[in-house]
């Protein structure tokens, strides 16, 4: 039973890693509750898009919150109320369910005769020794699991302990509102894909993914409340330099996480402008700010977006 509940807390941060990057969301969000209620700001981390049918809204996310960081501001509120149709990057539900949990244990374990040792890097192996010494844990409990799902699990334990919860991730929040109301309900990726993301990964990005995770958990009080801070604030450019802070060692994890998923997201924005129904996109705030994101690619392409 325990090991159930492992596998399905670990599945909501496999959710949170494909979006932005698991690793990230514990060096961001250890911020009290009190500045992140009563800090009022002029922008946001919203962007829109207005077409002759139709307007288009893209929300960046950030997927594990605190409860006491609700209320959103109202233009965030706003968007999702003026929109028929929400788009998120995958089906939050679907990523939950049994199906979804074993194809992901399939991926994140090792085969007999394999284990987590033999596949690493000694640096890494180094890196994880000291860290698991610093956690209390024993690093036998994950021989047998591969870096992509050890870096998850580390990822899990550490929000854990910040006391923060995916349940109260902005995009769980309004999945929850849509599929309470009388909105249209889409998704960019399949949950498949974004398991395959990080379970396929070749063994070097593997090695690359668990080494940026344990550089990322060493920063957690150094970026505490920065992050949800320039969120609030809607400050991109220092969005920008907190989250892709660890990608600049990582170029291949960039292409393959961020870079080429964004590029095909671009498509699905320009298909939602031809609706005759306004569209709000619920995606990683990663995905939405610097060189080579979202809304910079739309922005190249001669498309008004306006930051709201």
């Amino acid at each position: 039973m325990r090991k159930h509940h492992f596998i399905k807390t670990t599945f909501c941060c496999v959710l949170c890693a494909t979006m932005v990057l698991a690793t990230l969301f514990a060096t961001a969000l250890n911020v009290p509750a009190k500045s992140v209620a009563t800090q009022q700001t002029s922008k946001n981390c919203l962007w829109s898009i207005q077409t002759q049918s139709n307007k288009i809204y893209l929300l960046g996310s950030l997927h594990v919150l605190k409860q006491e960081s609700y209320p959103l501001a109202p233009a965030i509120e706003s968007a999702f109320a003026n929109s028929q149709y929400i788009i998120f990057e995958t089906d939050i539900a679907a990523m939950q369910a049994p199906a979804m949990q074993a194809k992901m244990l399939a991926l994140g374990m090792y085969p007999d005769g394999q284990n987590l040792m033999q596949n690493l890097t000694s640096d890494t192996r180094r890196q994880l020794e000291k860290k698991m010494s610093a956690l209390g844990l024993p690093l036998e409990a994950f021989s047998q699991f591969k870096p992509w799902f050890v870096a998850l699990s580390l990822t899990t334990l550490e929000l854990q302990r910040l006391g923060y919860n995916p349940q109260y991730g902005i995009d769980v929040y309004f999945f929850g509102k849509a599929q309470s109301g009388d909105k249209e309900i889409g998704f960019l990726e399949p949950p498949e894909y974004q398991i395959d993301l990080l379970g396929n990964m070749a063994k070097k990005d593997q090695n690359d993914f668990l080494r940026q995770t344990l550089k990322d958990l060493e920063l957690v009080s150094e970026l505490a409340g920065e992050m949800v801070k320039n969120w609030k604030a809607g400050n991109t450019e220092k969005l920008h330099q907190l989250l892709h802070k660890s990608f600049k060692d990582y170029p291949d994890l960039n292409d393959r996480l961020l870079i080429q998923r964004n590029l095909k997201w671009v498509s699905q924005v320009e298909a939602a402008m031809r609706k005759n129904k306004n569209v709000l996109f619920v995606v990683g705030a990663g995905h939405l700010v610097g060189p080579e994101s979202v809304v910079d690619l739309l922005k190249k392409a001669g498309y008004t977006v306006k930051q709201q």
